[in-house]
């Protein structure tokens, strides 16, 4: 059985929903004949590249106030501690995630996609050294145990595995994938969202079971956020919302 997840580093809930899930796999009995690929999808491919502070973004975007974006952020720690994550409370920041897409299709050519994501992640979310900072992602790679002269090409090339991600995006826009983190079983049940382990089980269980070919079903409802997220219209509860192109 397959499970495609799609995701984007920016995204929190993805980070938090990606442990959730993993611990439901591994208590899943069939665990070992789960194949699990992450997929590329930006929350924002307008986003400059330039790093800026998560804080003033969110509260110059969505017309909130320092403290409340400053709360809203907390939240988010909150959630992500309570699932024995390591999370950034202060300076954190943001920018465009294309090349870390990219990056990660070449991982996943040389069996270091899951290595790559966690690096890429802790980066984001945990470390005080920015995840965009120069040079910082060919050292990631390495850390993953990746060619660091190889992901410095890639990097180095704009077209590098660009056709792969924009490939994956097009097929979570086909599916009718409104938000971040996706998760699609066999191409055939989808739960949209950072749920609870217990609803990630289940849905492992269920496609498990009913392996035949039925349309894609989703689990979770829509991810039109909350007020927990990276601004009340991107990032809650369900996950991130990815704005219109």
């Amino acid at each position: 059985m397959r499970v495609e997840i799609w995701s984007d580093i920016n995204c929190p809930w993805c980070y938090i929903g990606k442990a959730r899930f993993e611990r439901a796999l591994e208590r899943f009995p069939h665990r070992d004949a789960v194949e699990v690929v992450h997929r590329s999808f930006e929350l924002d491919p307008r986003a400059p590249r330039e790093a800026r502070p998560v804080v003033p973004l969110i509260a110059a975007k969505y017309g909130l106030g320092l403290e409340q974006a400053e709360a809203a952020e907390q939240r988010i720690a909150d959630n992500a501690e309570a699932e024995g994550l390591a999370y950034l409370r202060s300076g954190r920041d943001a920018a465009n995630s294309f090349d870390m897409h990219r990056l990660l299709h070449f991982a996943a050519e040389h069996g270091r996609q899951a290595e790559l994501l966690d690096a890429l992640y802790r980066a984001n979310f945990a470390d005080e050294r920015s995840a965009f900072a120069p040079g910082r992602l060919a050292e990631l790679a390495v850390e993953a145990g990746l060619d660091g002269a190889e992901a410095a090409r890639v990097l180095a090339d704009p077209d590098a595995y660009a056709q792969a991600v924009r490939e994956d995006e097009a097929t979570a826009s086909a599916m009718g994938a409104t938000g971040v983190p996706f998760f699609v079983l066999d191409r055939r049940l989808g739960v949209s969202g950072a749920q609870p382990t217990d609803t990630f089980t289940a849905a492992l269980e269920q496609a498990w079971e009913s392996r035949t070919v039925v349309p894609l079903v989703t689990v979770g409802g829509s991810s039109n956020g909350s007020s927990d997220g990276e601004g009340s219209e991107v990032c809650g509860p369900e996950g991130c919302e990815v704005p219109q192109r």
